[in-house]
């Protein structure tokens, strides 16, 4: 099956409640956990180093972020999307609990960003980061390639990344079966964007020609379950 583009924006409202109001507990709490095991330090060690900056590229309504800002409560965290309406309902769950998360800014913006688009930010939120999080990105961009110029832009050096996406099924019928699998009871507009996501999506050694490319080959690449992908590497 080729690989069909979808837009590269959610910008239907529609698309951002339903997302918001979705259950992603499963899936969310797994990538956290990924993120955090391989972010781990001796804690001798991560005593000596100043709170850890992080950039999660993609942020939708925010799921990854509030995670992350819930288990680095010193961390200083910026979520970027280029979607308004999915950070209105970013902005809006913080709202209601505006102490919860000092350490979490969201921003408007798309990749690959323009040069003013972080000026506006004070200058703790702003690269290079020590953690760069994407998490379903990849799929949305009609160039991978600006995910990959953005991580290394942004990143410091030693920085950790962790990216998780969908992975493009092999045939139709393989693709049915994922949608009876995990989508027969979500709303209409979950069914019909997880479809369109699933023929964006990139295979695994489509993804490593990708990172060989942008000169990230030491990156690695993982199979996940029935329907993602997995992209780990440290900026040398």
């Amino acid at each position: 099956m080729n690989r069909i583009c979808e837009p590269e924006l959610m910008l239907e409202p529609i698309q951002a409640r339903a997302y918001a109001e979705a259950d992603f507990n499963g899936s969310d709490r797994a990538f956290t956990a990924s993120i955090l095991t391989l972010l781990a330090t001796p804690a001798a060690t991560q005593a000596k180093r100043p709170p850890p900056r992080i950039v999660d590229l993609g942020c939708g309504p925010g799921n990854i972020s509030f995670r992350l800002a819930s288990a680095l409560p010193e961390a200083l965290l910026l979520g970027i999307d280029g979607a308004a309406a999915m950070l209105e309902a970013a902005h809006a769950r913080q709202a209601l609990e505006p102490r919860r998360w000092p350490g979490l800014r969201f921003l408007q913006a798309r990749l690959p960003l323009a040069p003013e688009a972080l000026a506006g930010l004070s200058t703790p939120f702003r690269p290079p980061y020590d953690l760069l999080v994407s998490n379903s990105l990849l799929h949305h961009l009609h160039d991978p390639a600006v995910l990959w110029g953005a991580i290394q832009t942004l990143a410091a050096p030693g920085a950790l990344v962790v990216v998780r996406d969908l992975r493009r099924p092999m045939t139709e019928t393989a693709l049915r079966g994922l949608m009876r699998r995990h989508a027969a009871r979500a709303p209409a507009v979950l069914r019909r964007d997880f479809s369109h996501s699933l023929r964006a999506a990139f295979r695994p050694r489509e993804v490593a020609d990708q990172l060989t490319a942008a000169g990230l080959s030491h990156f690695t690449v993982t199979e996940l379950g029935d329907r993602y992908l997995e992209v780990v590497g440290r900026l040398t």
